[in-house]
């Protein structure tokens, strides 16, 4: 299956990619990161254009998250019930459905870096449970970029590399969005004292 992609990258090149990196995030199982790597490799080479690579697989990603997003909204209990028809992947979306409790919108932006596998079942969830379309789209399109223009440039750079690099972008990849989710929490833990103490100073006092 990679050999053949790979070997229509120099004819469809963004299409093909975007293509295959939608249909990796609905779930169905293709190898959208060595692929866009590859062709990070060719844009090296001179046979595509890196920033078509890129956009590729961008649009790709961001389509096959709202297409997943909105299937989970409207068949959300049919959706589930056929993705957990096979055992590994039940265990797959349980972990996913744990990880989204805990961590809320944070777990849209890590689960398309530091944990890709569960990437599309953490959007088929965020769809099914009723995550708000606008703070999903925002996670999901950060991760989206991270991850395309990571793997994109680094197969450019590491062009006849590909198999060594990919387990370092997926660290890589998670360290950014690692450091993101800290800093974003440190901002919000750092700005509710003073929320909380200009709530108390405009709060009426009660009579005695």
């Amino acid at each position: 299956m990679s050999d053949t992609l790979i070997g229509l990258l120099p004819l469809y090149g963004a299409y093909i990619i975007a293509l295959i990196v939608g249909l990796s995030a609905m779930a169905i199982t293709l190898p959208a990161s060595v692929l866009v790597a590859t062709a990070g490799g060719f844009a090296a080479a001179g046979d595509l254009a890196l920033w078509q690579v890129g956009l590729g697989a961008f649009i790709g990603f961001s389509i096959g998250d709202q297409c997943a997003f909105f299937l989970a909204r409207s068949k959300g209990p049919w959706i589930m019930g056929k993705l957990k028809s096979s055992s590994s992947r039940a265990k797959l979306i349980d972990r996913a459905e744990g990880f989204l409790t805990r961590n809320g919108i944070a777990a849209v932006l890590l689960s398309r870096t530091v944990l890709s596998p569960l990437g599309p079942y953490v959007t088929y969830i965020s769809g099914a449970i009723g995550l708000g379309w606008v703070k999903f789209t925002s996670a999901a399109m950060v991760g989206a970029a991270l991850w395309s223009g990571a793997y994109s440039y680094l197969g450019y750079v590491f062009a006849g590399n590909i198999s060594q690099i990919s387990s370092a972008l997926g660290n890589a990849l998670g360290f950014i969005a690692a450091a993101g989710v800290l800093v974003g929490s440190g901002y919000w833990l750092f700005r509710r004292p003073s929320a909380d103490s200009k709530a108390a100073e405009t709060a009426p006092e009660e009579s005695v």
